[in-house]
């Protein structure tokens, strides 16, 4: 990832939080939260066209990317969520604009739901949300994580490439697959792959999704329309739900809508923030 730099360090409750600023510090901050098992590699484009007008905020989350992994660490959605408002503070951002993709949509939505964290607006981008979610996959891997730890390095290797790549629309270039595998692989990556699944627990939606109704901040919610992971049907209730959202399906863009169609994405983004007050 040596295009993608995170130089600054945060000590948090779960591990060290890698992160970065971009753009003008005089500019609209601005926050993006990153998916698993992903990392802010994944809005490197988006990140550089939005820091054309605000102050943008990188991070990842502890136990992804080039933020800290250990065993014993609690990698959850709970831990996540709390994470996210420490860093909010510790950044000295009181009402930012946030935009979060996957499993950072439900950190978002727990971190503004139940730690009172205030968003100026908040851009969903094929969040985790609405129950049900989890693959087969995931959840096969969730009940059997110790023993799919122990997998030859080369063979799990193999199982996260062919993970990531699932995601839906037109495919990955295979340098960026390379990449969005990278951090699992080796002695701290492999376990720290199963251990995020192995903590991925619903309840922690669950204890938020009647809520929704009560949103009461400018939402957008974009959706690939080839989402492979979340059908684009979750996307439809996920807007109903939310008083007011805007909804904006996005073609031909499978999960990783940031790496199948950036451009689109980054539209639709600037669309929304500038109507924005």
């Amino acid at each position: 990832m040596s295009a993608w730099q995170l130089p600054e360090s945060y000590r948090s409750g779960s591990g060290t939080v890698r992160w970065n600023r971009l753009g003008d510090p005089a500019g609209r901050p601005l926050v993006l939260l990153h998916g698993t098992p992903f990392s802010s590699y994944v809005w490197r484009a988006v990140a550089r066209s939005l820091a054309r007008d605000h102050q943008v905020f990188v991070w990842d989350m502890p136990g992804y990317g080039m933020s800290e992994k250990f065993p014993g660490q609690d990698v959850s959605l709970a831990a996540q969520g709390g994470v996210f408002t420490e860093l909010l503070d510790h950044w000295g951002l009181a009402e930012p604009l946030v935009v979060a993709h996957d499993f950072g949509g439900a950190v978002a939505l727990r971190a503004h739901l139940l730690h009172d964290a205030r968003y100026r607006a908040l851009a969903l981008v094929d969040p985790v949300a609405l129950a049900p979610w989890g693959s087969p996959f995931f959840r096969l891997v969730r009940e059997h994580a110790e023993v799919f730890e122990q997998l030859p390095p080369a063979l799990h290797g193999a199982l996260v490439r062919e993970y990531v790549g699932s995601t839906g629309g037109p495919g990955l270039h295979p340098a960026v697959l390379d990449q969005l595998v990278l951090p699992w692989l080796g002695e701290s990556g492999q376990p720290a792959f199963y251990r995020q699944i192995a903590q991925a627990d619903q309840r922690y939606t669950d204890e938020i999704q009647d809520r929704y109704t009560r949103i009461g901040v400018p939402t957008l919610i974009c959706w690939g329309e080839d989402d492979a992971w979340i059908p684009v049907a979750k996307g439809r209730e996920l807007a109903a739900a939310v008083p007011g959202a805007r909804w904006e399906p996005i073609a031909q863009a499978g999960h990783l809508v940031q790496e199948d169609a950036p451009a689109e994405l980054t539209a639709a983004l600037l669309g929304f923030l500038r109507d924005v007050p």
